[in-house]
């Protein structure tokens, strides 16, 4: 298999929720994450897309005026920002904490010994981890 054949100029990671105001806050005010778009009135659905500014990746979130058919995530569904400015991380944690959002422990403790593990409104996790990434 050739995978030099693969391209693509930018990565959306979508996900529906029940929670659209709680998910966006949590991740826009709490995470810090930019707001790079957003839309309503789409068949029903509303959505925001969230990342970071210039970067070819984001997140979208989205919701229907009918409800998610979405199964709960389990609590090893994650999404792993590699910051390694301790300093950050522990404002955005404290930030999240003051939003009613405290640390959880993760279910591999991997992420533990330097990273902290958030749930979002919807019990999707979020592990900012204190590394230069990969």
């Amino acid at each position: 298999m050739n995978f030099a054949d693969f391209s693509a100029v930018q990565v959306r990671i979508a996900r529906p929720t029940d929670r659209f105001e709680e998910v966006t806050a949590f991740y826009e005010k709490g995470l810090g994450l930019k707001k790079l778009g957003e839309f309503s009135g789409h068949a029903g659905y509303k959505g925001v897309m969230l990342g970071l500014p210039n970067a070819l990746y984001h997140l979208e979130f989205t919701s229907h005026e009918d409800g998610s058919p979405c199964p709960a995530p389990t609590k090893d569904n994650l999404l792993v920002f590699y910051i390694p400015d301790l300093h950050q991380i522990k404002t955005i944690a404290n930030r999240l904490t003051d939003m009613g959002y405290q640390e959880v422990p993760p279910e591999n403790p991997y992420w533990e010994e330097k990273g902290v593990t958030i749930e979002d409104p919807d019990g999707w996790r979020i592990v900012l981890m204190n590394t230069e990434g990969i």
